[in-house]
């Protein structure tokens, strides 16, 4: 098995021309690893081909998992564990506890969008990052291309780069 990945990585000026760049790539049968951009760029996500986020999902699901736990907490509490009649009212007035419930949703949603984005980003802790170039968060634009991804050797992607506007061609390896 190889440890060592190999990337070709290349650095662009502007964004319009990185955004070319990306669809000419492309169309020349090249796979695309990933773009690191200094501000986000409209239409990349688009032209790379990420699939649409499944995020909101994930933030919904939270919420219910958040609204569940809080009911049942709120249910457990005022009913079976510490029942006090307040004001008259019943053991569980649904409507007094639709503040706390709202609270209790976001919280979770909040932590439990916080563990997403960390997970699913590989950002726990001891992972190694894989800088490709620093320069990605000043002023520059990087494409990195896996090499184990791509039938074309390593001399033809990198004329496919600077032919489509790339100012530097490096190889990166971890």
């Amino acid at each position: 098995m190889n440890t060592t990945e190999r990337y070709l990585v290349g650095v662009f000026d502007d964004d319009e021309e990185l955004l070319h760049a990306v669809t000419d790539v492309k169309t020349r049968g090249v796979k695309i690893e990933e773009v690191y951009t200094p501000f986000p760029i409209h239409g990349l996500d688009v032209a790379i081909g990420h699939p649409r986020t499944r995020i909101p999902i994930a933030a919904f699901m939270f919420g219910c998992l958040g609204l569940v736990c809080i009911l049942s907490l709120i249910s457990y509490t005022m009913y079976f564990d510490w029942p006090m009649i307040i004001g008259g009212k019943d053991f569980f007035a649904l409507p007094d506890f639709i503040p706390v419930s709202f609270e209790g949703t976001v919280l979770f949603t909040a932590f439990g969008m916080v563990g997403t984005f960390l997970v699913t980003n590989g950002l726990w802790p001891g992972k190694e990052p894989k800088t490709f170039d620093l320069r990605s968060t000043d002023d520059k634009f990087i494409m990195t291309i896996n090499m184990e991804d791509n039938k074309k050797t390593e001399a033809e992607i990198e004329s496919i780069l600077r032919n489509s506007g790339a100012i530097e061609v490096n190889v990166k390896q971890f």
